[in-house]
């Protein structure tokens, strides 16, 4: 079965970091688009950031754009999301997705993991 494990959320100050982490299992980690998003209380659901394992390709939000940096770690079924400068507006359950049938980075996702919750406060 795949399953993703999201974790690395905690409470932070307004211009700390924190690093996510999504494992992945229960499929080969070598044809893959995973997506971080996040989901504020009251709010959407909103992308975050996506990476290919294909081409290596990222993309990002512009509310993220410059502070936050995916990456992936294949030895470790792993794909990180480095949070920097995080405001009190980045507060939300963040979660992490694949999507294994097309590998495009898009809202539309095949498996998704439990969350884990990003505080910032001011």
């Amino acid at each position: 079965d795949v399953q993703l494990q999201a974790s690395g959320g905690g409470l932070v100050q307004a211009g700390g970091s924190l690093r996510l982490s999504c494992v992945a299992s229960g499929f080969p980690f070598d044809d893959y688009a995973i997506g971080w998003f996040r989901q504020a209380p009251g709010k959407e659901r909103e992308g975050v950031s996506c990476i290919r394992s294909t081409d290596g390709s990222t993309y990002y939000a512009d509310s993220v754009m410059g502070r936050f940096t995916i990456s992936s770690d294949n030895a470790r079924n792993t794909v990180y999301l480095q949070m920097n400068s995080l405001k009190p507006e980045d507060t939300a359950v963040y979660y992490c997705a694949v999507n294994l049938i097309t590998v495009v980075c898009s809202d539309v996702m095949d498996y998704w993991g439990k969350g884990t919750q990003v505080t910032v406060s001011s």
